[in-house]
């Protein structure tokens, strides 16, 4: 399934900073100024950007909210995803910017940082929704791993996220277990 740019770095932006939150090692990925900042870098947005402790914080406390959405179904995500837009005012607009065609922006520019992220992950997940492919919205299939992805693949096979080297960890761990089993 091939979702337009808008709603595919949306997504990607909004499974990177799901992925910053402490998981199964513990670690917060998104604590300091230039980790925020490495951030925008891979995920970058218009309009007022303050890269302060004060927006920090706000992103960070905006992550729990887009993780719901991977750990509900389809009619699940519906009204978190009416929440996330009702709690940012969303009010879609076309615009045309940045070398970029005509796509949706449903804030205004001024828009606190976080409320920004919060409506163009949930403008995303509409298209999910309303092309029902809810179902390439995933938590990594690693036994070790919490990280989130949405499966861009064109016959949905994907089993493990991006955020470490799951899938061929995984191989390895499964090719181990057979010649051991081999050799007993």
């Amino acid at each position: 399934m091939v979702f337009i740019h808008d709603t595919q770095q949306s997504l990607r932006a909004a499974a990177y900073l799901v992925n910053t939150m402490p998981g199964y090692d513990g670690e917060d990925a998104l604590t300091t100024l230039q980790q925020f900042d490495d951030y925008l870098q891979v995920n970058p947005y218009t309009g007022v950007i303050r890269r302060d402790q004060t927006e920090l914080d706000a992103i960070r406390a905006i992550r729990p909210r887009l993780h719901e959405l991977w750990e509900v179904d389809r009619e699940g995500a519906v009204p978190l995803v009416n929440e996330l837009l009702r709690d940012g005012r969303a009010l879609p607009r076309l615009v045309i910017h940045d070398g970029y065609d005509w796509h949706v922006h449903a804030t205004s520019d001024d828009a606190p940082l976080a409320t920004r992220i919060l409506v163009e992950a949930a403008m995303a997940f509409v298209d999910v929704i309303r092309a029902d492919e809810y179902d390439r919205v995933r938590v990594c299939a690693a036994d070790d791993c919490e990280g989130v992805y949405v499966d861009y693949s064109k016959n949905g096979s994907k089993r493990y996220c991006d955020s470490g080297n799951c899938g061929n960890r995984m191989n390895v761990n499964a090719y181990r277990r057979r010649k051991a089993r081999e050799s007993a």
